[in-house]
């Protein structure tokens, strides 16, 4: 058996967690977790994390020559560089505003990069 410790990030608590995995990497049991959120996130975070991805994108013909981005929810901790390589590639023509989507399904993820300002 395999132990991983953890400090749970779903409330503001911080939790130290141990997650308890048989050879096959199955989770057999959380403790620690002092709500259901940080079973619920422990078992995620050992057998598949995923992060949200905040970075910018280049605006071409605006008064700002990047604007941020965040994805439209968390993607695999593992595509973190890749997505990396795709948004760094990406420019939005200005006007940019609040929402619009800078990459539409982000390595087939299904996770749209969105604006998260204004660039006139």
């Amino acid at each position: 058996m395999i132990e991983r410790n953890l400090i749970c990030v779903a409330c503001p608590r911080g939790c130290p967690v141990t997650v308890t995995l048989n050879e096959v990497n199955e989770v057999i049991s959380v403790t620690g977790n002092s709500c259901p959120r940080g079973d619920t996130y422990a078992r995620a975070e050992v057998t598949h994390p995923e992060r949200s991805l905040t970075s910018t994108v280049k605006v071409t013909g605006g008064k700002a020559y990047i604007v941020p981005v965040k994805s439209s929810r968390a993607i695999p901790k593992e595509l973190l560089l890749s997505a990396m390589k795709e948004i760094n590639k990406a420019s939005l023509p200005a006007p940019v505003h609040i929402g619009d989507v800078a990459i539409k399904d982000l390595l087939g993820t299904g996770v749209d990069i969105i604006a998260t300002n204004e660039v006139e």
